[in-house]
């Protein structure tokens, strides 16, 4: 696609009242690397990823979701986009320059349709990172992020990911009683690294980290049951990207998944389907998943993200 210009998901950034709390359990149970931190700001990698980082935790007084980051192939890049989205009327918090987080780079911060900050970066160093082993079950890296839009009805968020960033369909979960529900959105060959979400408001519905294989990702969840954290759903496996699924509430009750084995498609000839996700089958093909129900589904609303930037309408 000839605007495509972002590569990859990054790092995911995230405000939280009980800082302690929730570094204890990323760098913990959750299996991440703390390589940095400074002034009650924290940067937690996966091992088996080359970015710097995959989650930053600040202190704050209040939870949100601070920025999502992306990755893009080159500085020319970077500065093609920040032109693109300037002439399309997209709000820009930052010109692209350097960045000053570990691994540096070149980049650039912007709203997006909701009034969340999207971060695009390029010519980030490249951390050490190393193979993960048979039965290590610890993340590889970061798999996807899913948003809570309360626009979804009209699709003014999809529209605005594909016109503005490039992002590019590759399935619907809809139903006869909801309509449409989540979008699930590519910038690569990877089914998503992105989905939107049907939800009262804006905020984060999950993040998801991929796992070495099946073995590594039950032994993952295992762990984080025992350790007595609420199991949201799972274990099962989705239709909608074939990938497995365990989702979980950390500390402030933020959604984050255990997956494996997300699919990888041909975008030349892939066709986006519209899955009926009220038949079992679409959400949980294994049906070793506890059933998807509304009580399920509100634990990902989460709570309203009060530091989003009040877009004008578009």
């Amino acid at each position: 696609m000839s605007n495509r210009l972002l590569t990859h998901l990054r790092h995911v950034d995230l405000a939280v009242p009980d800082y302690d709390k929730q570094l204890d359990f990323y760098a913990g149970v959750w299996g991440l690397t703390k390589v940095a931190e400074d002034s009650g700001i924290s940067f937690l990698a996966a091992e088996g990823s080359p970015e710097q980082y995959v989650v930053r935790l600040r202190r704050a007084d209040e939870k949100r979701l601070d920025l999502v980051s992306y990755g893009a192939a080159s500085a020319a890049d970077v500065d093609t986009l920040a032109e693109r989205l300037l002439a399309g009327g997209v709000r820009l918090i930052s010109r692209p320059g350097k960045v000053d987080t570990p691994g540096g780079g070149y980049g650039f911060r912007f709203f997006d349709v909701d009034g969340r900050t999207i971060e695009v970066s390029a010519d980030v160093g490249v951390r050490r990172h190393r193979r993960i082993e048979e039965k290590e079950s610890i993340p590889v890296k970061l798999s996807h992020v899913v948003l809570n839009s309360p626009d979804l009805d009209r699709a003014r968020a999809r529209a605005w990911y594909e016109e503005h960033l490039g992002f590019r369909l590759s399935d619907t979960l809809s139903s006869p009683h909801m309509g449409e529900v989540m979008h699930f959105m590519r910038i690569s060959s990877q089914h998503h690294s992105m989905a939107l979400a049907k939800g009262p408001h804006t905020s984060l519905h999950h993040v998801s980290f991929e796992m070495r294989g099946i073995d590594e990702y039950m032994r993952g969840s295992g762990r984080v049951i025992r350790a007595g954290f609420k199991k949201v759903w799972g274990p099962g496996r989705h239709m909608a990207g074939d990938n497995t699924f365990t989702y979980f509430l950390d500390p402030h009750g933020n959604t984050v998944e255990y997956t494996t084995e997300l699919e990888l498609l041909d975008e030349d000839t892939w066709h986006p389907s519209v899955h009926d996700f009220s038949q079992p089958e679409v959400t949980d093909q294994w049906g070793t998943a506890n059933p998807m129900n509304e009580l399920v589904a509100k634990e990902s609303f989460n709570d309203v993200d009060r530091g989003v930037f009040v877009a004008p309408p578009v």
